[in-house]
C-alpha cells in the first residue's frame, strides 16, 4: 500500500483526537488530514509531480509532520534535512537530489537566500512556523490551495523518502526508502509495540532522523505527537507526566541527561509503556538505573538509515527480566530479529555462522532500502551474497539475542549521530603544521563514544590542541569537532605507510566488552 493510504486509515478513525502539538499550536487528526490535501494541491500547483523532491528543514514544530503527510499525499519524496548539519552539507544533499520545494523553520531563515541561490530548480519555499518577508507561513500558504487533491496513483517501489548518510570515506550517500519499505516499518513498529489505545509520542529527537520514522508510525494508528524543539531534561520529565506520554524515543546521551536531573525521581511515569533507546549502545549500568527510575518500560531497537529503525527488538519484558543473571546478559543485547526480518551473522566469505561466532550482521527484510541514489558500486557492496550488510560486527547468543561488539565501517556514533572520521581528518590535515592524523571514537560515559584526534605535526612545525580544535569548529561545527586532541611524535604505520588506526584505538577500548 501507499504510505498516504496507511496514514489516512489511522488518522481518519478519530478526527477530533489530537494529532500533533508544540508549545504554540495544536492540530487534530481531522485538521491534519484536511491540510494534507491542501499541501498536496499546493505542491502540484507549483509544478511538482510524482517523484519530485521536497525538503523539510529545521527544528521540530507542529507543522513539520503535517508538511510530511501532505508531500507524501502528493506522491512527492520527503528529503529530511538535519538542522545541526553545516549549511554546505545540507545544500549538497539537496543539490544531489534535485530538491524542488522547501519547507523550513524560521530558525533557518538566515540561510534561505543562499539555499535559493544554490538550488536553481527550487519552485517554492514555505516557512513552517511563521510568515517571513520572503516566504509565506505554512498555514497561510496552505489556506490558499485547493481543498481537495485528487489522488495520484503510485506503486510500492516508488520512493517515499530519501535520507542522507555517509560512507567510510565520509562521502555522503542518499538512501532511497520506497513505499514498500515504509509499509514494513509501520507494521514492524506496531507488532513490536502494541497498545490497546493510540500512542502518545513525545518527540524530542530531530524529526529528520529516527524520530521522524516513529512519528509517522504513531500517526498511522491515530496517535498523538507532542513536539519539543530542544532537549531540556526537566521539560521532558514534566511532559511525560502532564501529557500522559506512552512512547518516548531518546538516544543514550539524552537518557543520561534525564537520569542526572535532580527532579528525575519527582514525576509520575505511570503512563509510559515504551521508552525506546536507539541510535547507539547504552551503558549497562545506566540502563539498569533507567529501569529502576522509569520502571519496566525500557526497550532497545537496532536499525540504520538503510533499514529503518527496527531490525532487532528488545522488548520491555525481556529487558526487565526478574532473574538478575538473565537481565545482566540482555543489558548488552540489541534484542532478537524483529518480526518480518531475518538477521544472521556472516563471515568474510559469505558463510552464515552459528551461536557465539563473531561476524558481520546481515539482514533480509522489506525494511531494507531500495538502494543508494547514483551509487552503484556502494550499492553492490552493500548487498553482496544476497544479504544487506550492516557494517556492524556481532554475534548471536544461545538464546538468539544479538550483541553488537564492533564496526566494520570507519564510523563513530557520538550522542546518537553518525560522524565519519575522514571528514574531520581532511580538515585537520589542511592545517599547514599537520603532517597526518587519525580520528577515532573512544569510550565516553555521556556520549557513548567521543571523537578523539591523534595528530602528527610536520618536522619543525608547531600547533596547539586549542588551535586545531578551533579549526574543526569553524569548518565542521561543534558536533563534529573532536572532544579531545593529542599531538604525538609519530603515528603507527604499516610497512606500506598506512596509519594503523586499530593500534591507535586499542588502548582506549581495553577492558570494554563492546567496541562501539
Amino acid at each position: 500500500m501507499r504510505v498516504i493510504d496507511l496514514l489516512e486509515g489511522g488518522m481518519s478513525r478519530e478526527p477530533g483526537r489530537l494529532c500533533v502539538a508544540d508549545d504554540q499550536v495544536a492540530y487534530t487528526h481531522g485538521e491534519a488530514l484536511a491540510l494534507s490535501h491542501r499541501v498536496a494541491s499546493g505542491l502540484w500547483a507549483a509544478g511538482l509531480g510524482r517523484g519530485s523532491r521536497v525538503a523539510v528543514l529545521g527544528a521540530n514544530c507542529a507543522q513539520m509532520p503535517l508538511a510530511m503527510v501532505g508531500l507524501l499525499r502528493a506522491g512527492a519524496v520527503w528529503l529530511p534535512v538535519h538542522p545541526r548539519n553545516l549549511l554546505s552539507e545540507n545544500v549538497a544533499f539537496m543539490q544531489e537530489n534535485a530538491c524542488e520545494f522547501l519547507f523550513f523553520h524560521s530558525g533557518q531563515a538566515e540561510h534561505l537566500a543562499e539555499v535559493r541561490a544554490a538550488l536553481p530548480g527550487l519552485r517554492g519555499a514555505v516557512c513552517l512556523d511563521r510568515a517571513l518577508p520572503d516566504a509565506p507561513s505554512f498555514d497561510r500558504w496552505a489556506a490558499d490551495q485547493a481543498e481537495r487533491f485528487e489522488d495520484d496513483e503510485h506503486g510500492p517501489e516508488d520512493l517515499a523518502w530519501i535520507k542522507g548518510t555517509g560512507g567510510t570515506t565520509g562521502r555522503p550517500k542518499s538512501v532511497m526508502i520506497c513505499q514498500r519499505n515504509a509499509e514494513a516499518l509501520f507494521a514492524t513498529f506496531h507488532l513490536c509495540m502494541p497498545l490497546d489505545r493510540p500512542h502518545v509520542n513525545l518527540v524530542v529527537a530531530p524529526l529528520s532522523h529516527g524520530a521522524g520514522n516513529i512519528a509517522l508510525c504513531v500517526m498511522f494508528r491515530g496517535g498523538s505527537l507532542i513536539l519539543h524543539d530542544r532537549a531540556d531534561p526537566d521539560r521532558i520529565l514534566q511532559a511525560i507526566e502532564s501529557h500522559r506520554v506512552t512512547t518516548l524515543f531518546l538516544p543514550p546521551t539524552l537518557i543520561y541527561g534525564l537520569l542526572a536531573s535532580p527532579s528525575v525521581r519527582s514525576h509520575d511515569y505511570s503512563s509510559l509503556r515504551y521508552f525506546i533507546c536507539a541510535g547507539a549502545p547504552m551503558a549497562p549500568p545506566k540502563l539498569e538505573e533507567a529501569l529502576e527510575v522509569f520502571g519496566p518500560v525500557m526497550c532497545q531497537a537496532w536499525g540504520q538509515t538503510e533499514a529503518p529503525f527496527i531490525l532487532s527488538w528488545l522488548a520491555p519484558e525481556e529487558l526487565a527480566h526478574p532473574n538478575p543473571a538473565v537481565r545482566a546478559r540482555r543489558l548488552t543485547s540489541c534484542g532478537r530479529a524483529s518480526p518480518l526480518t531475518r538477521v544472521e551473522v556472516m563471515d568474510e566469505q559469505g558463510r552464515l555462522l552459528g551461536p557465539m561466532a563473531r561476524g558481520e550482521l546481515v539482514v533480509r527484510s522489506n525494511l531494507v532500502m531500495k538502494g543508494y541514489f547514483q551509487r552503484p558500486e556502494e550499492q553492490e557492496a552493500a548487498c553482496r551474497f544476497g544479504w544487506h550488510h550492516t557494517g556492524d560486527v556481532g554475534y548471536r547468543d544461545d538464546e538468539g539475542y544479538l550483541h553488537i561488539v564492533d564496526r566494520t565501517k570507519d564510523m563513530v556514533i557520538s550522542g546518537g549521530f553518525n560522524i565519519y572520521p575522514s571528514e574531520v581528518e581532511q580538515v585537520l590535515c589542511a592545517h599547514p603544521a599537520v603532517l597526518d592524523c587519525a580520528v577515532i571514537g573512544v569510550p565516553d560515559p555521556k556520549w557513548g563514544e567521543a571523537l578523539k584526534a591523534i595528530v602528527e605535526l610536520k618536522a619543525g612545525a608547531s600547533a596547539t590542541e586549542q588551535e586545531l580544535g578551533a579549526l574543526c569548529r569553524e569548518r565542521l561545527g561543534g558536533m563534529k569537532t573532536p572532544k579531545s586532541i593529542e599531538i604525538w611524535p609519530s603515528l603507527p604505520r604499516s610497512g606500506l605507510g598506512k596509519v594503523l588506526k586499530r593500534d591507535i584505538r586499542e588502548p582506549y577500548w581495553q577492558g570494554q566488552s563492546r567496541r562501539v
